[in-house]
């Protein structure tokens, strides 16, 4: 397959750009085909004109926003702004009245409180009698603390009692709602005793029911298969007892085979012998 170059390459090579292998096979390809050559020169000459082109100024196209001459000064920006702005202050003052917002500073602090500004109270503090001496005083306060004593005492004991009363109440209320609990619930436990006693009852019948189910089946199914091993065992034995038979008559077979051949190689010598006896006294 012979190498064809394309304009990319026609183009790399223009602009010194192939090396190598690359170039000597284009060079070869120039050599050899005349369209090639020609279009390298097409491509020549373009480059030579792109070269002289000098370059020119862009300039960039009107731009036509609207009519200009036609304007209200609603539209302006400014006029917006500064709607926006009155409209922002205008809620402002309208939440603030609603709110009753309440703005101050003082102290160098910036205060600002929803509703009306609570009064702060003064404390009249009226200066201690100086007529009192420390011994009175302290008479006066060991008086005070008795007096608090005995009547903490006094409403202890109150309690107290109280207190006994409502736990001898309650322990009488419950100990009537225990025992008729206690009777209610060894009623119900005889009663769920019997159930459950007949339950177990009929329960074990019916396990012991289907446990000799299942015992005469399998019993039946071991005997059936003890039956048939045993059947098995007798073919088996059946079969090896006729292979000893057989296999004593044929050595039994064999030794009377044997005992004839001995039988008649006694007698044949015997016969021999004798005959050799005979033909001896005849010639004698």
């Amino acid at each position: 397959m012979g190498y064809k170059a394309s304009e990319n390459d026609l183009i790399a090579y223009l602009y010194g750009e192939l090396e190598g292998k690359d170039k000597e096979a284009l060079e070869q390809h120039l050599l050899e085909n005349a369209e090639a050559r020609m279009e390298l020169e097409r491509l020549q000459v373009l480059r030579h004109t792109l070269g002289h082109v000098k370059d020119k100024e862009v300039i960039a196209p009107t731009i036509f926003v609207g009519d200009n001459k036609q304007r209200f000064f609603w539209n302006a920006p400014y006029f917006k702004t500064i709607v926006s702005i009155a409209a922002s202050l205008l809620i402002i003052l309208m939440v603030g009245k609603f709110s009753d917002l309440q703005v101050g500073y003082s102290n160098g602090e910036l205060k600002i409180s929803f509703g009306g500004v609570p009064e702060v109270k003064q404390l009249e503090t009226t200066p201690p009698n100086p007529s009192l001496t420390s011994t009175e005083v302290q008479e006066m306060i060991n008086a005070s603390l008795n007096q608090n004593n005995l009547a903490m005492q006094a409403t202890w004991t109150e309690t107290q009692k109280q207190l006994d009363a409502s736990i001898v109440k309650n322990l009488a209320v419950n100990s009537a709602k225990i025992d008729n609990l206690v009777r209610e619930s060894s009623a119900a436990s005889q009663a769920q005793i019997r159930e459950f006693v007949s339950g177990m009852h009929s329960e074990n019948m019916q396990l012991v029911k289907n446990y000799f189910q299942l015992t005469s089946s399998e019993q039946k199914q071991y005997i059936e298969s003890l039956l048939v091993d045993f059947a098995k065992y007798l073919q088996q034995q059946r079969n090896d007892d006729l292979q000893v038979v057989q296999t004593q008559l044929k050595s039994l077979e064999q030794n009377t085979d044997v005992f004839k051949q001995e039988t008649e190689q006694i007698l044949t010598s015997i016969i021999s012998t004798v005959g050799n006896k005979n033909s001896l006294g005849a010639k004698n």
